[in-house]
């Protein structure tokens, strides 16, 4: 990969052959999630199994699309970091409501470019808020996307959700023998053999598990060559004010969402993510998502297990992440190919998972290190926030008897986090204190807001730490 002076790490495009492999690192680490939300509405409605294989390369080819938006860019359209899009777990829920009692996909597809142009519309908006996500929020908003993600992981590793096998040890070794291959690679390889451990770690665990027949390659001779998705194909959208209604909570819980990542991937990156640029990246997630609801699938947003994968490899070229996209476009056009990808075991995505994930919170807690802890707000502010987001990842059914709306936006960690670390920073950090603390002894000097260094000692300090270790 050339480098040059004048070009940022983000806007550098290697050289064809790495573009391939580190794009095929970033499909198969979000695959399973991406093919989930398709596999999870179409199953709860009792689709044909032809119905559920449209709606899965519908979404591949919308996923390579909005991917491609979102990191070229299209004038106002896309934020132009390597962030990689997919369908949103938040709006599964209101979704299977909206399918399952009369509406069927026409009323979810209604509520859903509803919902697009809503957030197309709300994207200047949220732009603004920008200065409310200083290193204190943004790292606690990191950290529990890293640790809301490893559950995920787990259940890779232990089978996969809804295996009849889940927790068998060997599907545990599997997962164990892939994660010893990444570290491996990492701890032994040439660094630029380094930048692909994930695939290299996917690739040695599909070639062991074939053997052993962890993995079914039936359905590769099943898939047809060439699938188009067609616009409607399930019938013209229905526009039900209840379906609309509910999928506009969800569009503002993926906002949220998207400006966590997208914060994050700035942070990862080292491009500081402006207010324009944050606007740009919602209003991308907008359009993919009127998008969907055009051809056949769902709400979109930006992949958090992605931007684990940006921080442990450290390739940060946006056009990296948009060869995935190109990657997603001919497996949402050549249904075989996605057969393929398909095939591979969930214990070997969830050794490579643990890695990835693993990486996002210690992210989140190297940004966390620029804070400075000497007062209790800052250190109450991560703790609560946390605490929150945590709380319905650890117990799934908290929050069972809550409304509709409560549970889609505090169901979700990584938005009840968000939300959490906001709040709590604007109380504590914003709004006057009722007891401002007293000035240090010795210094005339005011006294500094908790948490809030107002001169460059802090840094300094870090920065001698850094170089002692």
């Amino acid at each position: 990969m050339t480098t040059t002076a004048d070009v940022h790490p983000v806007d550098e495009i290697p050289p064809v052959r790495q573009l391939a492999a580190f794009g095929l690192q970033h499909v198969l680490a979000m695959y399973a999630g991406a093919v989930a939300v398709p596999l999870i509405v179409g199953g709860a409605m009792k689709l044909s199994p032809a119905d559920l294989a449209y709606l899965i390369t519908a979404d591949l080819l919308v996923c390579g699309i909005a991917t491609l938006i979102q990191c070229v860019g299209l004038w106002r359209f896309g934020v132009r970091l390597p962030v990689m899009q997919g369908c949103t777990f938040a709006a599964v829920s209101p979704m299977v409501l909206i399918g399952t009692t009369g509406g069927g996909l026409p009323a979810i597809y209604g509520s859903v470019i509803v919902a697009g142009l809503a957030i197309m519309l709300l994207a200047p908006v949220f732009g603004t808020l920008l200065r409310f996500f200083p290193p204190l929020v943004t790292g606690t908003v990191i950290l529990v996307i890293g640790l809301s993600l490893l559950p995920v992981a787990g259940s890779w590793a232990a089978g996969g959700a809804g295996a009849k096998d889940f927790g068998a040890p060997k599907n545990l070794a599997l997962a164990a023998f892939v994660l010893l291959v990444v570290l491996a690679v990492q701890r032994f390889g040439p660094a630029p053999l380094g930048r692909t451990a994930v695939l290299i770690g996917i690739a040695v665990g599909l070639a062991v598990a074939v053997p052993f027949h962890f993995t079914d390659f039936s359905g590769v001779g099943d898939a047809d060559w060439v699938g188009i998705s067609t616009p409607f194909h399930f019938g013209a959208p229905r526009f039900k004010t209840s379906a609309i209604v509910s999928m506009l909570v969800v569009a503002l819980v993926t906002m949220t969402e998207t400006t966590g990542d997208l914060v994050a991937v700035g942070e990862l990156t080292g491009r500081t993510l402006e207010p324009r640029s944050l606007s740009d990246g919602l209003r991308a997630d907008g359009l993919s998502t009127v998008l969907g609801g055009v051809f056949n699938t769902f709400p979109y947003t930006a992949y958090a297990q992605n931007v684990g994968l940006v921080g442990m490899t450290r390739v940060r070229s946006r056009w990296v992440v948009a060869a995935a996209g190109g990657i997603l476009v001919l497996l949402g056009l050549l249904p075989k190919l996605g057969a393929v990808v398909a095939a591979v075991p969930a214990p070997v995505l969830g050794g490579a998972g643990l890695v990835m994930f693993g990486t996002v919170a210690a992210s989140g807690l190297r940004t966390l290190a620029r804070v400075d802890f000497r007062g209790n707000s800052s250190l109450t502010v991560v703790a609560v926030s946390v605490a929150i987001g945590m709380l319905p990842v650890g117990v799934p059914t908290v929050y069972a008897k809550f409304p509709d709306w409560f549970r889609t936006v505090m169901n979700s960690g990584i938005s009840a986090g968000c939300l959490s670390a906001i709040v709590l920073n604007l109380l504590f950090n914003h709004l006057p204190a009722v007891n401002p603390p007293p000035a240090r002894a010795g210094s005339d000097a005011p006294a500094e807001p908790a948490g809030l260094p107002v001169d460059g000692r802090q840094e300094a300090v870090e920065q001698s730490r850094e170089e002692s270790v």
